[in-house]
């Protein structure tokens, strides 16, 4: 199709002249020259479609090489979860562990202190001399009474949590008085564990459920005292004080108390729970 083109353009560009001249020096520069111009529009044709074979080849490689990047950052991706996994899993172990160890160590320890207790409750080795019976009145055996040991604090082998949750029991069951005396063998066998202040506040929650207005006092009165450094127990302890001194009708030491939680506890649930009950207060 071009070169019947060019054809054409040569012959309208050159008037067609006789036979018998031949052809004129131009006309042949002219072929030469779209001869010319055929072969650089083939070499040209060979060249973009080297190209275009090239490129695809190039394409080819470069989707292989996106495929494999792809699958390499899947496997990346799985692998980076699989290791998550892996972590979280050693990290649940070694949050059991640690419970485990400060269990055993909580045995440990209330081994330790019921073989102190028993130690120093054995009865003493020296021998008392036996009395002569008087005549017609006294102990005929001439043995001195059996001494009476007191009991342990705790059972040997029960752990601080084992006690705790003992006594927990009774508190949930309503067995209050039985929960007191658990509480309180809890807070003697153990007084320097974290659980010694929620075991008072329990005393104090139990006589509170009991309507017994000033033993409640005194035991939630204990945990301010004993155990500032436990907030959360501590605003248990003043909201519920609160509470307490209304009962006794002792209004402004119940103001006092719900105050102290709103002003040392202000995020805490029982600053809004004091909040309620002074505006309640208000109201009256």
């Amino acid at each position: 199709m071009k070169k019947t083109s060019l054809v054409l353009l040569t012959a309208l560009l050159f008037p067609a002249v006789p036979a018998w001249a031949g052809p004129s020096k131009e006309y042949l520069q002219l072929l030469a020259e779209m001869r010319m111009l055929e072969e650089q529009n083939s070499q040209l044709q060979q060249l973009f479609g080297s190209l275009q074979d090239a490129l695809k080849a190039v394409t080819a490689k470069l989707d292989d090489q996106t495929t494999a990047n792809r699958k390499a950052l899947a496997d990346q991706t799985l692998a980076i979860t699989n290791l998550g996994d892996a972590v979280r899993v050693l990290r649940e172990k070694a949050d059991d562990t640690t419970v485990r160890i400060s269990t055993v160590a909580q045995d440990i320890q209330a081994l330790r202190q019921a073989l102190a207790t028993m130690t120093t409750q054995q009865p003493s080795t020296t021998m008392v001399p036996t009395q002569p019976p008087s005549a017609g009145v006294g102990d005929t055996t001439g043995a001195p009474p059996a001494p009476q040991s007191q009991a342990p604090p705790v059972p040997i082998g029960m752990s601080p949590q084992r006690a705790f949750d003992s006594a927990f029991d009774d508190f949930s069951a309503g067995h209050y008085d039985t929960a007191i005396q658990g509480f309180q063998l809890f807070i003697r066998a153990f007084p320097t564990l974290p659980q010694a202040a929620q075991a008072q506040f329990n005393i104090g929650a139990s006589y509170f459920n009991q309507n017994k207005w000033t033993e409640a006092r005194d035991a939630f009165l204990l945990v301010t005292t004993q155990y500032p450094q436990d907030a959360d127990t501590n605003a248990q302890a003043y909201f519920k004080l609160g509470q307490t001194y209304e009962a006794l009708k002792q209004v402004d030491m119940a103001k006092r108390a719900y105050d102290t939680v709103m002003q040392k506890y202000p995020t805490s649930f029982q600053a809004t729970q004091a909040k309620n009950a002074l505006d309640r207060m208000g109201r009256k």
